[in-house]
C-alpha cells in the first residue's frame, strides 16, 4: 500500500528510507560468507541480524527485483499484529508476540511513523460469540497483553460506527508502512558493510571447491552475474519452493499464491472507521468465510477465498455492513482496488500449512542452505524475532 494516511493518524510514505544497493561490477570478486536470497522483510531482517552478530564476516543480499520490499513486504495490510489468533505453542504465536515488542522498540529507535490504533475482533451472532471466547483464551495463552472482552454497548466506545454482540479489544495492534521498515533494515545492513545486489535472479546453485573451502556458486538468470559464498539463507517468499528445488531442498511444502484486494474509503469518509476491525472467522486460522479487514483506518478488503467479490463492490459492502451498518457503496472511492499476493505453503496432501517452516538439506549443497519455506502473516510483525531464530539456526548449522 502506498496511499498517504492523513489527519491525526499517520503519514505513510513508501521508501522514505531507502537501501541504496550496489552497482554490479564484473571485475570485482563477489565472495561472501553468507548470501541471503530475497530482499523482503524477512530476508532483510535476517541479513541485519547476522551482520550484527558477526561483524567480521562478509554478507550480501541478492534480490531479483530492482528494489527491496517489491512483493509481499510492500503490498500487505500494514498491521502490527498482537498475536491473538495463532495456535498456542506454535512458532506464529511465539514469534508474533516477541516480534511485536521488538518492532515497536525498533520503530521508536528509528523514528519510523506508526500508530497504535488497536483492533476489534467482532462477533455478530451467537455461534461467533462462543468462538470469540475461545479466541480470547488463545490470546491469553499466547501472552498477549491488555486484551479486553467487550459487551455490545462497549464496542462503540472504541469504534462508534461498529456493531456486534461481543468483541475483543486489542490496544497494542498498530499500523505501519512495512515497506519503509524493510528499507530501514536494508540500510542498517549496508551500514555494517553488507552488500545488496538488486536485479539478481538466482537461477543456479553449484558446489565448487576453493583451495581453502567448499563454496556455493550462485549464478543469475542472465548467466553474467556470479556470487560465491560459503553458505546461503533463503527467504524467497513466492519463490521459496523454486529456490529449494535448485538447492537440493525438500520437495515440500509447495507455495501457492493467494491474491487479496482492498478498497479505499473516500477522504471525506475517513472517520467512518478509525481502528482495525476483524471478524471472528478470519481470526480462527484458515477457516475464513466473510472475511474482511479495515486496514490503516481506510482500507476495506475481501478475504483471500472471496475473490469473486473483487469486482463486486456492492457485494463487499453488503458483507461489511454487518459490522459498520452505516457504510454504503457511495463511501467507496471508485476504481481504487489495491492488490497484494501472499505466499502460502501447502503440504504434500494439499493442506494449508498454518505455521512458519524453516529447514535445511541433509547432504551436498543442501547442507549449506538454510530455508525459510513458509512465512505468511504475521511475518512482517514477527520479522525481527524470525531473524533472531534464523541467526541461531545458522550458527548451529553453519558454524559448528
Amino acid at each position: 500500500m502506498t496511499e498517504e494516511i492523513k489527519s491525526d493518524l499517520i503519514i505513510r510514505k513508501l521508501f522514505t528510507v531507502s537501501a541504496s544497493g550496489v552497482e554490479w561490477s564484473s571485475d570485482a570478486k563477489h565472495n561472501y560468507d553468507i548470501v541471503i536470497v530475497g530482499g523482503g522483510i524477512v530476508g532483510a531482517a535476517t541479513a541485519r541480524e547476522l551482520a550484527i552478530r558477526n561483524p567480521k564476516l562478509k554478507f550480501a543480499i541478492i534480490e531479483k527485483e530492482n528494489q527491496l520490499a517489491f512483493h509481499q513486504s510492500g503490498h500487505n495490510s500494514g498491521v502490527i499484529h498482537a498475536g491473538i489468533y495463532y495456535k498456542p505453542g506454535s512458532l506464529k504465536a511465539k514469534l508474533c508476540v516477541e516480534g511485536s515488542s521488538l518492532a515497536y522498540k525498533y520503530l521508536d529507535q528509528k523514528k519510523i511513523a506508526y500508530k497504535k490504533v488497536g483492533k476489534l475482533i467482532v462477533a455478530v451472532n451467537e455461534e461467533e460469540v462462543d468462538r470469540l471466547k475461545e479466541l480470547y483464551e488463545r490470546g491469553l495463552q499466547n501472552g498477549v497483553k491488555d486484551m479486553v472482552l467487550l459487551e455490545a454497548n462497549d464496542i462503540k466506545k472504541y469504534e462508534p460506527n461498529c456493531v456486534g454482540l461481543k468483541a475483543i479489544w486489542s490496544p497494542h495492534t498498530g499500523i505501519v508502512d512495512w515497506a519503509q521498515v524493510n528499507q530501514s533494515f536494508g540500510k542498517d545492513f549496508e551500514s555494517m558493510g553488507g552488500k545488496i545486489y538488486t536485479n539478481f535472479k538466482a537461477n543456479k546453485f553449484e558446489l565448487e571447491n576453493d583451495s581453502n573451502d567448499q563454496l556455493v556458486r550462485v549464478t543469475d538468470s542472465t548467466g553474467n552475474k556470479v556470487i560465491k559464498t560459503r553458505y546461503v539463507v533463503t527467504a524467497a517468499g513466492l519463490q521459496a519452493d523454486r529456490i529449494a528445488r535448485l538447492t537440493a531442498g525438500h520437495s515440500n511444502p509447495k507455495i501457492v499464491p493467494f491474491r487479496g484486494e482492498y478498497l479505499l474509503l473516500k477522504k471525506e469518509k475517513s472517520d467512518l472507521v478509525r481502528t482495525n476491525i476483524y471478524p471472528v472467522n478470519m481470526s480462527m486460522g484458515w477457516e475464513r468465510r466473510h472475511c474482511f479487514i479495515t486496514i490503516a483506518l481506510k482500507y476495506l478488503g475481501p478475504g483471500l477465498n472471496e475473490l469473486y467479490r473483487s469486482y463486486r463492490t456492492a457485494a463487499q459492502v453488503e458483507l461489511l455492513r454487518k459490522y459498520v451498518p452505516s457504510l454504503t457503496v457511495d463511501d467507496i472511492e471508485p476504481n481504487t482496488y489495491k492488490a497484494g499476493i501472499r505466499a502460502q505453503a501447502l503440504d504434500e496432501n494439499g493442506n494449508l500449512v498454518d505455521d512458519f517452516v524453516f529447514d535445511i538439506g541433509s547432504e551436498g549443497i543442501g547442507e549449506r542452505v538454510l530455508h525459510v519455506r513458509n512465512a505468511p502473516s504475521p511475518a512482517a510483525t514477527s520479522s525481527l524475532a524470525i531473524a533472531k531464530m534464523i541467526a541461531d539456526k545458522a550458527e548451529q548449522c553453519f558454524f559448528k
